[in-house]
């Protein structure tokens, strides 16, 4: 039997050494394994479903650029259409004015001429009436046919106004309407048309009306 040999002090010190070394190496990648791909450890990670609050202070109070631009140019095109309207149906009353003829537009301007100096609303309201025309007569303009009746025993001239309203009683628009050298129980009549857009629709009220004589 082979005597025993002595055990050498530094070699156990190194053999507890390693271990402790090893140990500590695989510790170390236990807790990497465990921890995200960020070095953020998987306790600690928020949930996927969860989100974070917007930031109120980033919000200015006015509109994004393209809305603001597209509110305006959705004015501009309203006010487009409502100059265009108000074009077309002054267009249309003038060429209804002209077939109707020349001559009635020169009494027009005689009867508001012939009305400047009458206070109040005239000495022959009881001689004139009003009728609405059919706007497929007219080419779609707001129009009155205004009869007008001598019912004196003397002959003579006549001047007539007519205002168009608003909802409001606002008057929108005037027009002269008249007859001249009117026979006892004659009767003439003229028409009195608007130049404003069927919208909004006005009403023709009887203003004024004069009996006169032509000297």
């Amino acid at each position: 039997m082979s005597p025993t040999r002595p055990r050498d002090p530094q070699e156990g010190r190194r053999r507890v050494l390693a271990v402790g070394v090893l140990g500590g190496l695989l510790l170390a990648g236990g807790l990497a394994a465990c921890g995200d791909g960020d070095g953020r450890s998987a306790g600690t990670s928020p949930s996927a479903g969860t989100t974070s609050a917007p930031n109120a202070s980033s919000f200015s109070g006015t509109p994004p650029p393209a809305l603001a631009s597209s509110a305006s140019a959705a004015i501009s095109s309203a006010r487009a259409s409502a100059s265009a309207a108000a074009s077309s149906a002054s267009a249309r009353a003038s060429e209804f004015e002209a077939s109707v003829d020349a001559e009635t537009q020169r009494r027009s301007a005689a009867a508001e001429k012939a009305l400047k100096g009458v206070t109040g609303r005239g000495n022959a309201l009881s001689e004139v009436a009003m009728t609405g025309m059919p706007r497929a007569q007219t080419g779609g303009v707001l129009a009155v046919l205004v009869t007008i009746t001598n019912k004196t025993r003397s002959e003579a001239s006549y001047a007539v106004r007519i205002d168009f309203e608003n909802s409001a009683g606002k008057v929108v628009e005037t027009r002269f309407v008249g007859a001249e050298h009117l026979k006892p129980g004659k009767k003439e009549q003229p028409i009195a048309f608007s130049h404003q857009p069927s919208e909004p629709k006005l009403t023709p009220v009887l203003a004024k009306a004069q009996r006169y004589q032509v000297t």
